[in-house]
């Protein structure tokens, strides 16, 4: 009797502990979301309903607690890459890897910054994933190329351009989905080597009088309305 009380402590133990988990990974998204990836540990485990020590204890690191927060869209970002290298078509694989990405920072708020951060230069740990997908980014670049799709003078990093620049437009933008997808659309087809007739998807509600820029700053305060 008291082995089975035990057992049943242990895997009531167990069972808070993970629960504790999840309700850290869904206030760090929602915090990442509201104040940026840099948010104070506190504010998250604040967010959370436990204490910072609780936070620690599963993520004791800044990094390891933004991987886990976003560690669905990473595997996503991953999946995307590798159906992308088995696609027949090399633009098609192309094409589908930029826009499931930019999709994701779309969809989730914090994730644009997470993902841009992603594999940093300064963990090593991290080195042989950020290398694999660099090499095998690389390989569908120069396939795509070799098919004609891909115009000859498109660079590898200029994916991070892609992403760094629709990661703005999300951030100030956040829920205006019309002018992201424009956007990755006029990217891609100016990475055609050929001119694009497909028709872009409908245009944004934005207007320059609308632009959500105020004098001190590229992501100020919004202009008030006329």
């Amino acid at each position: 009797m008291a082995e089975s009380s035990r057992i049943t402590a242990r895997d009531g133990v167990r069972a808070d502990a993970r629960r504790n988990r999840e309700r850290v990974l869904v206030a760090a998204r929602a915090v990442f979301a509201e104040h940026g990836i840099d948010a104070p540990m506190a504010t998250v485990a604040r967010r959370a309903g436990v204490g910072v020590a609780t936070l620690y204890r599963h993520f004791p690191t800044r990094d390891a607690l933004v991987r886990g927060a976003y560690a669905q869209q990473m595997e996503t970002c991953a999946r995307a890459l590798t159906e992308a290298l088995a696609a027949p078509d090399p633009w098609q694989g192309f094409q589908q890897l930029v826009e499931t990405v930019c999709a994701l920072q779309r969809e989730e708020r914090g994730f644009p910054a997470a993902f841009v951060a992603a594999f940093p230069e300064t963990a090593s740990e991290h080195a042989p994933s950020r290398q694999r997908a660099e090499r095998d980014f690389t390989t569908l670049v120069r396939r795509a190329q070799t098919s004609g799709a891909l115009r000859a003078d498109f660079h590898p990093s200029d994916l991070a351009v892609v992403l760094l620049a629709h990661c703005g437009l999300v951030t100030v933008l956040p829920d205006d989905g019309a002018a992201s997808r424009r956007l990755v659309a006029y990217l891609l087809q100016s990475f055609r080597t050929d001119p694009a007739n497909k028709p872009l998807p409908p245009p944004t509600a934005l207007t320059l009088r609308s632009l959500p820029i105020a004098p001190d700053g590229p992501q100020g305060r919004r202009p008030p309305r006329a």
